[in-house]
């Protein structure tokens, strides 16, 4: 697997509306069965979702964007710690940093995005099979850092189901499923960086072990993704916290 991030200017909150012409003017020419990877923080600029902490209550957006929070102090990180698409993130991912002065909120509909930047490339490549991640970071459990998350994919499939197929030494596997679309995210994140690299876009090339579509994922991936809190193997933690339902949630 080879990962190429791609330097830009600075992406201005508010200056900087069209998130097609950032990539005609930086993206090199794509090869076929290529995944091209964005960051949240661009698209959510270039589609308006910003605010001015001046005008808004970080908190109070915090707790409109999510399905589900827990109150600052619930941990001693004084974090509003929130479940938004699915994802255990902090700040239902509205981040200040790299935004001049800004709030940045994730972007509205991040899989139509991904979907819509999957058709530019092809037209504008010419090419038959592309993949496109838009990521973010987020904290893992019980682990110290920052590590890349899929919000948004297309061209691919999403997840590899290794249940039946057999091990080095013949026993086959039973629950074992690899998230190709969160795997990719943690590869291009970590070649993007997260702090003032400012390279927000990065090329990924030479992975056999995707599987390309040449389709938008379907409703039934879609869902296949996401598990819910009573169902995940952690729901002895996940449900005995208390969650407050945010603005986003359902029910």
């Amino acid at each position: 697997m080879i990962v190429t991030s791609i330097k830009t200017r600075k992406i201005l909150p508010g200056k900087d509306r069209n998130l097609f012409l950032i990539l005609d003017e930086y993206l090199p020419p794509i090869k076929e069965r290529s995944v091209v990877v964005i960051t949240s923080k661009i698209v959510a600029i270039c589609e308006g979702r910003i605010a001015n902490p001046k005008e808004h209550d970080k908190d109070q957006l915090i707790m409109k964007e999510a399905e589900y929070y827990l109150p600052r102090s619930s941990n001693r990180y004084n974090v509003l710690l929130t479940i938004k698409n699915n994802t255990i993130i902090a700040s239902s991912g509205i981040d200040e940093s790299n935004a001049n002065g800004y709030l940045i909120l994730w972007p509205k509909y991040p899989q139509q995005t991904a979907n819509n930047i999957r058709k530019y490339l092809l037209k504008r490549f010419q090419l038959k099979n592309v993949g496109v991640v838009i990521t973010d970071s987020r904290l893992a459990p019980l682990r110290r850092g920052t590590i890349g998350v899929s919000i948004g994919y297309s061209g691919f499939a999403a997840l590899h189901y290794y249940i039946g197929e057999k091990d080095i030494f013949g026993r086959k596997f039973e629950m074992q499923v690899g998230n190709i679309a969160d795997e990719l995210a943690v590869s291009a994140v970590l070649a993007m960086g997260e702090g003032s690299e400012q390279t927000p876009i990065a090329i990924v090339e030479d992975v056999p072990f995707v599987k390309f579509q040449k389709r938008d994922p379907s409703a039934k991936e879609l869902r296949d993704l996401h598990i819910s809190l009573e169902d995940d193997i952690f729901a002895p933690v996940l449900t005995a916290t208390k969650w407050r339902k945010g603005g986003m949630g359902k029910g």
